[in-house]
Parts: C-alpha cells; sequence; structure tokens
C-alpha cells in the first residue's frame, strides 16, 4: 500500500493525506503487534484506598489536607501533580490526534485504543494522589481547571509527519518523567504505580517509533526535517500548567527531568536506533536538516554539562551544610 515516485523526498508528492494513505499498512500491522505485547490492568488494584479518609465538605468527619500526611518527597510532589495535570488534556490531546490520523481503519482503531490506555494513567495517579494524600487536592482541582481551560493545542498540527516525530519523543519522554518521578518520590506504592504508567508510555513509543522509521523508508528528506524541527523547537505537552517554568526547575534540580535526562535518556536513544544520523540518499534539504540535527545535540550536550557542572556544585554546597 505505499506510493512509489522519482523522489520520495519531494514535497510536491507527499501531502499528509498521500502519507496517511501509505502509512495506513504499518499502522496496522503495528496496532495488531501492540495489542498482542500490550497487558489490561485495573488502576484501582494500584491504589492504597485503605490510607484514604474524608476532606472536609459536606462530611462532618472531614479532615483538611496537611503536608505532613502526605508520604512522598517535595520533589516527588511537584512532578506528580505535573505529569497528571498533563494526563489530564486527554481530551485535547484525542482531539487533536483523531483530527490528524482520523477516526478510520487502523488509524483510527489506533487513535481510540491509544486514548483508552492513556486514560487509565489519569484514573490511577488522581485516585492515588487523593487517597495517599499526597498532594493539596483543593489546589490540585484548582490546577486542573486552570489548565484545562485554556485548551491544548499542539506544535505540530500543521504536519502529520512532525506530529509523528514529536510523539515518537514525546512518549519517551513522559515514561522517563513517570518513571524518575516514582524513584524520587519516596514512596514504594507511588514508584510501583508509576512504574506500570511508564510500561504503557514506552509500548506507545515503540509504536510511534516504528512509523517514523517507515516513514524515513518513504519520505527521507522530509521526515529528516520534520525530526530537526521536533528535536530543536521540543517542549512537553505540559508547558501551559500554570506555575510549569518554576516545576520544571524543580524537577530538573530533582534529577526528574531535566537536560541531561532529555538529550541521553529521550533524544539519543529514538535518534540512535533509528540509526537517524547515518541515512544516507539524502537531497539537499535533508541533508542540511540532518547536520543541523548534529549541530543542535553537540550544543545540547554542551549546555547539558554546565547543568551537570552547576548541579553538582549544588549537591557539595547542600552536602558541607548538612555537615556542618
Amino acid at each position: 500500500m505505499s506510493i512509489t515516485s522519482p523522489h520520495l523526498g519531494s514535497p510536491a508528492v507527499w501531502t499528509d493525506a498521500r502519507l496517511l494513505y501509505a502509512l495506513e499498512e504499518v499502522v496496522e500491522k503495528e496496532l495488531n503487534r501492540h495489542l498482542k505485547v500490550a497487558k489490561d490492568w485495573m488502576p484501582h488494584e494500584y491504589v492504597p484506598f485503605s490510607d484514604a479518609r474524608n476532606f472536609p465538605g459536606f462530611f462532618e468527619d472531614g479532615e483538611a489536607w496537611e503536608k505532613e500526611q502526605s508520604k512522598v518527597t517535595e520533589v516527588g510532589r511537584v512532578a506528580l501533580v505535573v505529569n497528571l495535570l498533563t494526563e489530564d488534556n486527554l481530551p485535547s490531546y484525542h482531539h487533536e490526534i483523531a483530527t490528524l490520523f482520523g477516526r478510520e481503519g487502523a488509524w483510527g482503531t489506533w487513535v481510540h485504543r491509544w486514548t483508552a490506555e492513556e486514560g487509565r494513567h489519569g484514573i490511577v495517579m488522581r485516585d492515588y494522589l487523593l487517597a495517599s494524600r499526597a498532594v493539596d487536592p483543593d489546589k490540585l482541582e484548582q490546577f486542573r481547571m486552570s489548565h484545562m481551560s485554556e485548551g491544548f493545542e499542539s506544535d505540530n498540527r500543521h504536519s502529520m509527519l512532525h506530529s509523528i516525530a514529536y510523539v515518537a519523543f514525546q512518549e519517551l519522554a513522559t515514561r522517563v518523567s513517570h518513571r524518575n518521578t516514582g524513584h524520587h518520590s519516596g514512596d514504594p506504592v507511588c514508584d510501583r504505580m508509576l512504574a506500570r504508567i511508564a510500561t504503557d508510555e514506552n509500548l506507545h513509543m515503540v509504536f510511534y517509533r516504528n512509523l517514523l522509521k517507515a516513514a524515513f523508508e518513504l519520505a527521507p528528506d522530509l521526515t529528516m526535517q520534520a525530526v530537526r524541527d521536533v528535536v530543536v523547537n521540543f517542549r512537553m505537552p505540559g508547558h501551559g500548567i500554570p506555575g510549569f517554568e518554576r516545576a520544571a526547575a524543580q524537577m530538573a534540580i530533582g534529577e526528574v527531568y531535566n537536560l541531561r535526562i532529555h538529550r541521553d535518556d529521550v533524544l539519543l536513544p529514538v535518534i540512535r536506533h533509528l540509526k537517524v544520523m547515518e541515512i544516507d540518499g539524502l537531497g539537499a534539504e535533508g541533508l542540511q536538516a540532518q547536520e543541523e540535527l548534529g549541530m543542535f545535540l553537540g550544543g545540547l550536550d554542551s549546555e547539558a554539562a554546565k547543568f551537570d557542572e552547576k548541579l553538582a556544585a549544588r549537591k557539595a554546597r547542600m552536602a558541607a551544610r548538612a555537615a556542618g
């Protein structure tokens, strides 16, 4: 079901509609593979409901939330709120990809399956946070209302290839963020829950990564340009969350997600797996994009090294204070 042409990278040939059609067979194959390896799981099985108690409001025995009730670390609370609020925008994400990929055939089946699986993540995270009193429930709801009321518009909605490239990296970024949040949460129950979510995110990443591989085979020049654009301009879908910049800084210092992690654990694994920097036979625009991508990654490594030095110096100061 592929479209042939004398120059596969020609934008005159590869419209979004043709690419959707050409990749349908790959989507079906990847969907079938995904359904074989994905395992259904029950969100309620990961929530410590026995720890739950009423909050103030309609219940006379309601107990107000206090920070001391939380079992998770400070950075854990910050990251959990960011991660959950990001998951909360699922209706907007569904609208974006359903509009872009369509609701028919294998594409439509994948869109709905992905949405259903992602829905579990918000359910289990919110139930965990409320049952364990990990975060302030009033602020969490206020943030949710503010964030969702702003709506969401993808930076890559103008192009199918850009969207595929973005989600290949973004799903891995989400997996890494969830996994590291669990590691730094200080609560084994939280860690176990986020590990389960991270498993889903990894499968989603593999789906899109394989789709991106097929896109490189069909339209290497255009796909290379899309990857360059996405990598250079990448930002997480939760960037509109109230106080996101401050939260992102706390997560960076807490080693949940920072420049080094972004480069080494998110960008490079996908790029190396697809051997993006080794692809040959590119046209002039593809070669330029490949070169610019390599230069950007080198510059990002330098920036990450500076961040590493600052983080190490900060840890040394904190250790000295504790020893004193």
